[in-house]
C-alpha cells in the first residue's frame, strides 16, 4: 500500500496531469511572436553574424549610388564644359577608378549575401527541426482524452501544415526581412549625407507607409487565423471520409460527405479571399505612397540644384536611394502577409505544445516485484466527464491465474475498466492493486510492461510483418517471432504470402484482411509474454475456424497467469473461472458459467438471447 491510497478522491485534480509550462495567451499576436523569439534563442550568435553580414552587404550596394552620381557629375561637368567652349574636361581615370571601385564593392556584396542566407538557411532549418521535435515528443506525453476530444485531421494539421508554413517562414521571409530592414537604416544613412532637407521630405512618407501596414495587418489577422482553423477541419473530413470511403459508399452518404466538406470548403473560401484581398491591397497601396514620395523628392532636388546648394549627380543617386528605399518597406508588407499566416499557424502549434501532459509519476517501489497477477479493484469511480460518472464505486478481488470474464450490454463499462487498469485513465477515487501494490506506485510504462493487451481494433504500422509482430518486443529474434506466430495460427498464410514475413504492409494495412491484422497483434501479445493479458473482443474479426484455434492458443497462453476477456460472444467465455457481469458501471453477477445460469438473472438473459435458439 502507498500514501497515493488517501488521494484518490482528488484523482480527478489530475486526469488532465500536469501543466508543461504557461500557456500564452490564446490569437495574442504579441505573445506569439515572443515565443518564436525564443526558439531562436540558442542560434544568437549566429542571427548576430547574419546581421552583421545582412549589413555589409546591404552598406556595399547602397553606397553604389552615390558613387555613380559622382560620375554623373564629372560627366556633366565635361558637358558643360564643352557646350561652353572651354573643352572637354572629363576626368575618365577618376571615372575608371570609381567604376572598378563598384565592382569590387558589388562583388564583396554578393558574398556577403550568400553568407549571410546559407547561415539564415541553417538556422530555419534547425529551429524547424528542433519544433518538430518538439512536437513530436508531445505527442506521446498528452493524455488520451486529449486525442478523444480533438479531431484527427485537426491535430495532423498543426502537426504537418502548421509547421511546414512556420519552417517555409523562417527559411525564407525571416532573411529578406533582416535583409530589408538593414537596407532601409543604410539607405536612411546616405540619404543624410547627401541632404538633411530632402531626406526629412522623403521620410513623411514613412508614417504614412508603416500606418497602413499595421491597418492592414490588424484587420486582415482575424481572417488568416480563421483560414487555418477551416484548413485543419478541412483536414480533419478528407481524412475521415477517406479512411471511411467504404462505409460512406456502403450507406449512401455521399452527398451528405459532400455537403458537410462544401460547407468547411466556403468557411474556408470566405476567410481565404477576405486575407488575401485585404493584404493585396498593400502592395498597390505602397506603390502608390512611394511614387508620391519620389514626385516630392524630384521637385525639391530641382529646386535644390538650380539654387546650386546640391549637384545633379547628388540628386541622381537621391532619387534612385528614394526608389530603392521604399522598395525594402515594400517587402516587409509582403512579408507581413506571410507573417499573418505564420503567426496564426504558430499559435496554433503552441497551443498543441502548451497542453497539459500526462502525469509522469516516480517509481516509489525500487524493487521489481515478483508479480503472480492478484488484482483488486477497491471502491474504483470514473468518469470521462467529471459530471458524468461511469464506473461507480466498483470492486472485484482477481486471484492470480484466473481467466475472468467481463459481459454486459454496451455502455456498461467495460474496456473502461481495463483502461483504467493499464492507466490510460487516471480513476477519481478508489483503488487498483496488482499483487497488494498500488498501481500508482509505478511509472506507467514500467506498470504496463505486465500487461498484454489486443483490442478489437487492430493497430499495425508501415513495416514488415516480422517489424509488427515484433513491435514492443524490439530484441526479439526472428525465431521468436515466427514462433509467436505459429500459436496465433498465422504463420501458414504469412509464408503465402510475397516475401513472407518480410512482406511490406503498406500505410492502410489494406494488403491483408482484418483478421490476419487480428491474429497478427494477437502474435504480438504472445510474443510479449506478459504477466496480465487483456483480451477486449481479440476474435471478433476472424471465422468461426480460426476462433476455435485462437481459442485453444489462448488457453495455454493463459494458464499461470491472470487473464481479462471481454466478450459479447458468451460461447467464448464458457470455461472462465469468474465471470464479472456489469450494468451501469457496476458489477451485479459474478460468479462461472453454471453458477450464473442457476441464478436465472441479468446473464441468464443475455445468455438466452444468444443461445436460446440453439438449444431448440
Amino acid at each position: 500500500m502507498s500514501d497515493t491510497a488517501g488521494m484518490r478522491g482528488a484523482r480527478g485534480g489530475f486526469r488532465m496531469g500536469a501543466h508543461s509550462g504557461p500557456a500564452a495567451k490564446a490569437n495574442d499576436t504579441r505573445a506569439t511572436l515572443h515565443r518564436i523569439g525564443q526558439w531562436l534563442v540558442p542560434y544568437r550568435l549566429q542571427i548576430i553574424i547574419v546581421l552583421i553580414f545582412a549589413v555589409l552587404s546591404s552598406a556595399f550596394s547602397i553606397i553604389g549610388p552615390k558613387m555613380l552620381g559622382k560620375v554623373t557629375t564629372k560627366l556633366i561637368e565635361g558637358l558643360l564644359a564643352y557646350y561652353y567652349g572651354t573643352g572637354l574636361l572629363t576626368d575618365f581615370d577618376y571615372m575608371r577608378r570609381i567604376v572598378f571601385s563598384l565592382v569590387i564593392l558589388y562583388i564583396f556584396s554578393a558574398i556577403f549575401a550568400y553568407i549571410q542566407g546559407f547561415i539564415m538557411t541553417k538556422v530555419a532549418m534547425d529551429v524547424s527541426y528542433e519544433l518538430r521535435d518538439a512536437v513530436s515528443k508531445k505527442m506521446h506525453k498528452l493524455p488520451l482524452n486529449y486525442y478523444d476530444t480533438k479531431s484527427r485531421g485537426d491535430v495532423l494539421s498543426r502537426i504537418t501544415n502548421d509547421i511546414d508554413l512556420i519552417s517555409q517562414t523562417l527559411n525564407q521571409s525571416l532573411s529578406q526581412l533582416v535583409t530589408s530592414v538593414a537596407t532601409v537604416i543604410g539607405i536612411m544613412i546616405m540619404m543624410l549625407s547627401i541632404s538633411f532637407v530632402m531626406t526629412l521630405a522623403s521620410l513623411t512618407i514613412i508614417p504614412l507607409s508603416f500606418g497602413v501596414i499595421a491597418y492592414i495587418f490588424k484587420h486582415s489577422q482575424k481572417f488568416f487565423k480563421s483560414q487555418q482553423r477551416s484548413i485543419g477541419e478541412l483536414n480533419g473530413h478528407v481524412e475521415e471520409t477517406y479512411s471511411g470511403h467504404v462505409v460512406v459508399k456502403a450507406f449512401g452518404c455521399e452527398e451528405d460527405a459532400i455537403r458537410r466538406f462544401d460547407k468547411i470548403n466556403e468557411s474556408l473560401y470566405d476567410s481565404a479571399w477576405k486575407s488575401q484581398f485585404i493584404s493585396g491591397m498593400m502592395m498597390p497601396i505602397m506603390r502608390i505612397i512611394g511614387n508620391l514620395g519620389y514626385v516630392l523628392v524630384s521637385i525639391l532636388g530641382g529646386y535644390l540644384a538650380i539654387k546650386h546648394v546640391l549637384e545633379l549627380g547628388d540628386i541622381q543617386a537621391f532619387i534612385q536611394y528614394v526608389r530603392n528605399f521604399t522598395r525594402p518597406i515594400s517587402q516587409m508588407a509582403t512579408i507581413s502577409n506571410t507573417l499573418q499566416s505564420t503567426i496564426a499557424a504558430s499559435e496554433r502549434v503552441f497551443e498543441f505544445l502548451d497542453e497539459d501532459n500526462e502525469v509522469q509519476e516516480k517509481d516509489l517501489i525500487q524493487e521489481e516485484p515478483n508479480f503472480k497477477g492478484e488484482v483488486m479493484f477497491k471502491n474504483v469511480s470514473f468518469g470521462y466527464l467529471p459530471d458524468q460518472t461511469i464506473i461507480k464505486d466498483f470492486s472485484a478481488v482477481i486471484e492470480a491465474g484466473q481467466k475472468v470474464a467481463i459481459v454486459g450490454p454496451t455502455g456498461a463499462g467495460k474496456t473502461t475498466i481495463m483502461k483504467l487498469l493499464m492507466r490510460f485513465y487516471d480513476i477519481d477515487s478508489g483503488q487498483i492493486l496488482l499483487d497488494g501494490y498500488d498501481i500508482y506506485d509505478f511509472s506507467r510504462e514500467r506498470l504496463r510492461n505486465h500487461f498484454g493487451m489486443v483490442l478489437q481494433d487492430t493497430w499495425l504500422y508501415n513495416a514488415s510483418i516480422l517489424e509488427n509482430i515484433r513491435y514492443g518486443t524490439f530484441d526479439a529474434t526472428e525465431e521468436e517471432v515466427i514462433e509467436a506466430a505459429k500459436a496465433a495460427h498465422c504463420d501458414e498464410f504469412i509464408r503465402t504470402l510475397p516475401h513472407g514475413y518480410h512482406m511490406m504492409m503498406n500505410e492502410e494495412s489494406s494488403n491483408i484482411s482484418q483478421g490476419q491484422k487480428q491474429l497478427f497483434t494477437i502474435a504480438r501479445v504472445i510474443l510479449a509474454n506478459p504477466k496480465v493479458l487483456i483480451l477486449d473482443e481479440a476474435t471478433s474479426s476472424v471465422d468461426t475456424r480460426t476462433e476455435s484455434l485462437i481459442q485453444k492458443t489462448m488457453t495455454n497462453v493463459m494458464k499461470g497467469r491472470t487473464s481479462f476477456v471481454i466478450a459479447h460472444r458468451l460461447s467464448t467465455i464458457k470455461d472462465a473461472d469468474v465471470i464479472l457481469v456489469l450494468k451501469d458501471g457496476d458489477i451485479i453477477e459474478q460468479g462461472n458459467h453454471e453458477e450464473l445460469l442457476a441464478k436465472k438473472g441479468f446473464y441468464e438473459d443475455l445468455y438466452n438471447s444468444q443461445f436460446a435458439y440453439e438449444d431448440d
